[in-house]
């Protein structure tokens, strides 16, 4: 699919690493995007904007592990905490309106001689035979694709309502509905587990220019594509404990989108017959907060193959 049916329209999307693998590289990639996206909040039609915003906790927490990738962060005073939260941090970080975001890249791409073609790939020989070097960002789709079963959805729904009062973004990861499943593949357990609980997802009201999202889930291993009302209904009741007056915000739709989890992101080169395949794949929640360190990676991949 091409935008704006995409995942990555559903997104809300804020720069925030959240649940992508390995955390070294993720906070590289992510620290490079970080700063793309600065430079692209400076410019028309981007749909980049910066945003100051909270993230809120029932109890003490350390400054998060991706702390030196933000330019500003301060620990949240207490008389600005919600109520029933003893801890927090406010840090600006961009927003990226995705429908404005994807249009600009794809004119973008156009405009640099770039030429999409879309048709179904059943295997890798298929762009091989027509090409030497290949490269697979396939996301979900490379479970298929490559036969790949570390990959699997990380079901996202969300809100999207009327805009409201606030231009501020609220976090809060305390506040998902705690969930019990089995362990499915590319999970990263101890060892001998069988069951596992997971937070069905960070609660989050993210301000935007023409509407305000309201998120959301993460459930693993599901692949429904519909919205569950019972579930919107949560996300609503969710943030109004944070900001009452979503409970009487007029909603504008509901989407959902199948993120691509994995243990780990896929990011090398494979040498296969009929030339060399890119791997690109398994950003789980933050594919858009890796995508320009991601993408810059692959690009010196490339480099090396045609050794410039």
């Amino acid at each position: 699919d091409l935008p704006p049916n995409t995942t990555s329209n559903v997104a809300a999307a804020i720069w925030y690493p959240y649940k992508a693998f390995p955390q070294v590289k993720v906070l590289a990639w992510g620290r490079r995007a970080f700063d793309v996206f600065c430079d692209l909040a400076g410019e028309r039609g981007t749909g980049v904007t910066l945003v100051e915003g909270y993230e809120v906790f029932r109890k003490p927490v350390p400054d998060p592990w991706w702390r030196e990738c933000v330019r500003t962060f301060r620990r949240i005073l207490p008389y600005e905490l919600p109520p029933g939260r003893v801890d927090g941090y406010a840090f600006e970080t961009p927003v990226i309106e995705m429908s404005l975001y994807l249009d600009y890249l794809m004119a973008r791409f156009r405009q640099m001689g770039g030429d999409i073609q879309v048709r179904a790939v059943r295997s890798l020989n298929e762009p091989l035979a027509l090409s030497p070097l290949v490269i697979n960002c396939a996301g979900l789709g490379s479970r298929e694709l490559l036969g790949d079963t570390a990959v699997y959805p990380i079901r996202g729904q969300i809100v999207r309502v009327e805009p409201l009062s606030t231009r501020r973004f609220v976090l809060d990861e305390d506040e998902g509905e705690t969930i019990e499943r089995e362990i499915g593949p590319g999970d990263e357990v101890e060892a001998g587990g069988v069951i596992e609980s997971e937070e069905s997802g960070v609660t989050y009201i993210v301000p935007r220019s023409g509407d305000c999202v309201l998120g959301g889930t993460a459930q693993p291993n599901e692949w429904s594509l519909e919205p569950d009302m019972a579930v919107a209904a949560s996300i609503i009741e969710r943030c109004a404990r944070f900001m009452p007056e979503v409970r009487g915000t007029r909603v504008l739709s509901h989407a959902v989108g199948l993120r691509p989890g994995r243990h780990s992101v896929r990011l090398e080169a494979e040498t296969l017959p009929g030339g060399v395949v890119v791997h690109n794949y398994g950003h789980g929640g933050a594919g858009v907060t890796l995508s320009w360190g991601c993408a810059e990676e692959v690009a010196s991949l490339v480099a090396e193959y045609i050794g410039v």
